[in-house]
């Protein structure tokens, strides 16, 4: 039995082309990107009102560059700097998270550097592992 082109399972091992730092993305790429579970992203969608992905039929949820900003800054407060979920909701309310200080989804690239496109990799797969040793530290 072979897979429809259309599906996920035709598209294994093949590698997604890049969306444009502005594309809302699904709940399953942004998963992926953060390196945070999926029943995590839903989770926090209940514990913090600010994050409001749009939901299509069937409850599809897209993530717009800004959800993707706030939820990098949670994952670091809570997994990097040790805050806790109330911490992160008292910061939230009370503005003490600056706009600024938000990161919009992907920063710029300038590929035409390569010595520059070789640390921005170095740095995504330094922040990968970082992801994925703080999940396995929590899991234990």
């Amino acid at each position: 039995m072979t897979a429809d082109p259309g599906s996920e399972e035709a598209d294994v091992g093949r590698p997604r082309p890049r969306k444009a730092p502005t594309a809302f993305r699904t709940i399953s790429e942004v998963a992926d990107e953060l390196q945070i579970p999926q029943h995590v992203l839903r989770f926090w969608e209940s514990k913090f009102p600010q994050l409001k992905p749009l939901k299509r039929g069937g409850g599809r949820r897209y993530y717009r560059p800004e959800d993707i900003g706030l939820l990098r800054k949670i994952s670091d407060l809570l997994y990097t700097q040790g805050y806790t979920i109330k911490g992160v909701q008292r910061l939230l309310r009370d503005g003490g998270l600056e706009e600024a200080e938000l990161p919009l989804g992907e920063p710029e690239r300038d590929d035409g550097d390569p010595a520059l496109a070789a640390l921005r990799e170095a740095l995504d797969t330094l922040e990968r592992l970082s992801h994925e040793l703080r999940a396995l530290v929590h899991r234990n």
